[in-house]
Parts: C-alpha cells; sequence; structure tokens
C-alpha cells in the first residue's frame, strides 16, 4: 500500500479495439472505502473500461496511464493485476463444466494469495461465506455457473469476492437481467464486503441497483469520457431525465 495513493487512478486513458477508438480520455480516481458508480449507455465504453483494467489483450491503450495503489500496472498481465487484488464480477460469467466451485475458489485464492490451501481449510472458508451470503451449502460442489440462473451466476461472483477478499472490485453490470429478489441479493452481498479496506467500482446502466447501493461518486461515461461526476443525486437525475442531456457535454 502506497500512502495517500488513490487505489485506482486513471489518467486520460484513451482505448483502440482494431485501430477504433472506444475510450477517448478518461480520468478517474477512487479510494479505499468508496464506492463508484459508472453509468451510461450502450456503446459508451463501460464494458471496454472494466476489461481494460484487468488488462485483456484485445484493447490496445493508446494513451495514458492507470495506476493501481500508487503502482502504474498499464502494462501488466490479468494474473498480476488479480494478485495485486483486482477482482472483476462478468456481465456474463462463463459456465466451466466439470469445475466445481469449490475447487475454482481454492485455485483462485491459492493464485491470489500465494498459499497452497487444503480442500478442507477451503471449504471451511467457503462455507463460512455461503452462510454469510445466505447461500445453500450444496452451491459448493455444483460446477461453476453450470445450470446456473441469471440470479444464482451473480450469486457465484459475489460469493466468489466474499472467498477471495479483493481490495478493488469491478462490477460490470452485474445487474444485467436481474430480477428484484437476485438485484437484492447482489446488493446485500457488495454492502456487506464493502469497508475501508477495499473499493468498489460498480458499472451499469441503469439506477435500479444504486436503490440498494449507495455511491459514494457516480459517473457519467458517453462516447468513450467522462462528462459529469456527483453524487448519487446524478443517477436520479438520469433515471429522470435519461442520458440526451450529457451527449451534448460529450459533443462539445
Amino acid at each position: 500500500m502506497t500512502a495517500d495513493a488513490p487505489l485506482l487512478a486513471i489518467e486520460d486513458l484513451h482505448v483502440a479495439v482494431d485501430g477504433s477508438p472506444i475510450l477517448r480520455g478518461v480520468d478517474l480516481a477512487t479510494r479505499r472505502g468508496e464506492i463508484h458508480a459508472l453509468m451510461g449507455p450502450n456503446g459508451s465504453g463501460k464494458s471496454t473500461l472494466a476489461k481494460v483494467l484487468m488488462g485483456h489483450p484485445a484493447y490496445e491503450i493508446t494513451a495514458g496511464r492507470v495506476y493501481f495503489d500508487g503502482e502504474d500496472i498499464t502494462d501488466a498481465d490479468p494474473p498480476s493485476r488479480a494478485r495485486r487484488g483486482m477482482f472483476l464480477a462478468f456481465q456474463y460469467p462463463e459456465e466451466i463444466p466439470g469445475v466445481s466451485v469449490v475447487n475454482f475458489l481454492r485455485t483462485a485464492l491459492t493464485n491470489r494469495t500465494g498459499i497452497d490451501y487444503t480442500v478442507l481449510e477451503l471449504r471451511l472458508r467457503v462455507m463460512d461465506a455461503m452462510a454469510a451470503l445466505g447461500m445453500d451449502s450444496t452451491f459448493a460442489d455444483r460446477y461453476v455457473n453450470q445450470g446456473f440462473s441469471g440470479g444464482e451466476r451473480k450469486r457465484n461472483e459475489v460469493l466468489q469476492m466474499a472467498v477471495l477478499e479483493p481490495e478493488l472490485a469491478i462490477m460490470d453490470e452485474t445487474d444485467s437481467g436481474l430480477d428484484i429478489d437476485a438485484l437484492q441479493i447482489v446488493a446485500e452481498g457488495v454492502n456487506g464486503l464493502a469497508g475501508p479496506e477495499r473499493g468498489f467500482l460498480i458499472i451499469t446502466h441503469y439506477q435500479r441497483l444504486l436503490d440498494y447501493i449507495t455511491p459514494d461518486t457516480v459517473h457519467v461515461l458517453v462516447d468513450g469520457r467522462i462528462v459529469a461526476s456527483g453524487g448519487p443525486e446524478l443517477a436520479r437525475r438520469l433515471e429522470l431525465d435519461g442520458y440526451e442531456a450529457f451527449r451534448a457535454v460529450s459533443a462539445a
């Protein structure tokens, strides 16, 4: 940990895919203990930013830098970012047939910490996390996301966060396709994991998730640029007025 450094600092970030620019100068900084929400319409670059932050090789950083806890990670690969304490909850989590949730988490936690946990040690840790999240214990032995409902996939992402204890959790449209019950489960998980040593960047289209999670700061991303930042009232304004007024700011 670097004294007084933001947990995450993005400076003038420009990103392209196959030569086409997507992010056009993003600046954003978050600190430990803060929840930031990033909102924007389809095609604004929200998911691109999430993937770039985790080092996805398909995205080319053409300008700008990314810092995590004071260290330049612009060129770091995904495993090294994960070991540093970054975590990405996917919009559409993949199935991993034949791999149980508990074994998946054992491998992930070993890679995260460098400690070779026994199956029993990890099972006890997973069971404690599931009990705290109100999850059925049989969930641990199911294959990762195979046959899971949308809500179960997202709940599994929250379970991963609870076990891995990342320093920064990036949630890429975790509310996508969820009914109200599943949305509340995800929100309760986030609120339970939030604390002074952890930061969240929650990426979403809609304000509804923020009915259950109160962000410290809301950012509006339009056409690859953050065009406004403010408190929770900014999300409520978006819900009422939509993104059109912010498109004018982006075009200016």
